[in-house]
């Protein structure tokens, strides 16, 4: 696994300043006190734990005239499967550590070879563990290296760096990268949903939007992203799990709070002829335009920091790559199931 988030960030930073230089100094840690800044202690009621039938059934997935990676839209049939309500929290992963001692991928120190260039060119902070933390930048700006820092001793239990709050049990655990969401789902006797399974899931038959959801039915940043966060619907960042009104299936934070991972590999764009049970293309043919050298994985339902103005991604068509080898303070995951878990 590979944190290619990180050689992006670099690059940007070198492409920007010529010199290494520059992106030492662009990729120094985030000050705690502005990245706890989204940390939040609101307690909302803990939503059911048991999971969610969703019968199999036909769907028109994707959508057309947002993003051009959504579409075309395509009539998909799914088997029948269960889903949990909501996101894996910080709970639920400390218990899966405890009985296992496994070690996240964040608390790893990076390999210097993954950069591809001399080791004493790499700064120092990029070699540590560590994870990708959102700040706002200084000034307006349209670029993401400009508001994600690597923050060396961020990870799922300090989601804002080694100095910032603990991770709070009921929000959904965050830092994760690939293969430590699927040794929690192995641990657990579930599996990430697919692509199709997950679309199928959040939309719940409901008609396709575009607008931004009201307050009360998501977590999404209200505001001139990425600079003025106006918090109307009371969080500036990840909120417990709960806190917002299920869908019609039952199901919390489908879209917004964080993004979800799926198990499908990503490309741009559907294929319409792959319509039953699709599990996306293969790992050889997947591409990201935003991470061309690994295979990524389609990650669902935007987060806290989609805002009209910038990421319109609080639907549930809404997809992007996602490096599977880096964590974020931003995505996620749910498990499903093909029978009835038990306990």
């Amino acid at each position: 696994m590979s944190r290619t988030l990180v050689l992006i960030l670099l690059a940007a930073s070198l492409a920007a300043c010529g010199e290494v230089e520059s992106a030492e100094e662009a990729a120094t840690p985030l000050s705690p006190t502005l990245a706890s800044d989204f940390a939040s202690e609101a307690t909302c009621p803990a939503p059911p734990d048991a999971p969610v039938r969703i019968e199999g059934g036909s769907f028109m997935m994707g959508q057309d005239n947002i993003y051009p990676e959504e579409g075309p839209v395509h009539e998909v049939s799914v088997d029948g499967f269960w889903i949990d309500p909501h996101e894996v929290t910080n709970g639920q992963f400390a218990a899966f550590v405890a009985a296992t001692g496994y070690v996240t991928l964040a608390e790893k120190p990076v390999d210097p070879a993954l950069y591809g260039v001399p080791e004493d060119q790499i700064p120092e902070v990029l070699l540590q563990p560590g994870s990708a933390v959102f700040t706002p930048p200084s000034q307006p700006s349209t670029r993401f290296a400009d508001w994600w820092q690597y923050v060396p001793g961020a990870y799922w239990k300090k989601p804002y760096g080694p100095t910032g709050p603990d991770a709070e049990a009921s929000q959904p655990v965050v830092h994760l990268s690939y293969e430590d969401m699927q040794a929690y789902a192995d641990w657990a006797g579930g599996r990430i949903p697919t692509e199709a399974e997950w679309e199928y899931a959040a939309s719940a038959g409901a008609a396709p939007y575009s607008e931004q959801p009201d307050g009360e039915s998501a977590n999404s940043w209200q505001g001139v992203f990425p600079m003025v966060n106006e918090a109307e619907d009371g969080f500036k960042g990840v909120a417990p799990v709960g806190c917002f009104a299920p869908n019609a299936n039952g199901l919390y934070d489908m879209v917004g709070n964080v993004w979800e991972v799926t198990s499908d590999f990503y490309r741009p764009g559907h294929d319409p002829a792959d319509n039953t049970n699709p599990r996306g293309p293969s790992e050889n043919s997947a591409y990201d335009p935003l991470n061309p050298t690994y295979a990524s994985r389609v990650m669902k339902g935007g987060s806290y920091l989609c805002a009209p103005n910038y990421c319109q991604r609080y639907r549930p068509a809404a997809r992007q790559g996602r490096d599977p080898g880096l964590g974020a303070s931003n995505v996620g995951f749910r498990l499903a199931y093909d029978d009835v878990p038990e306990g």
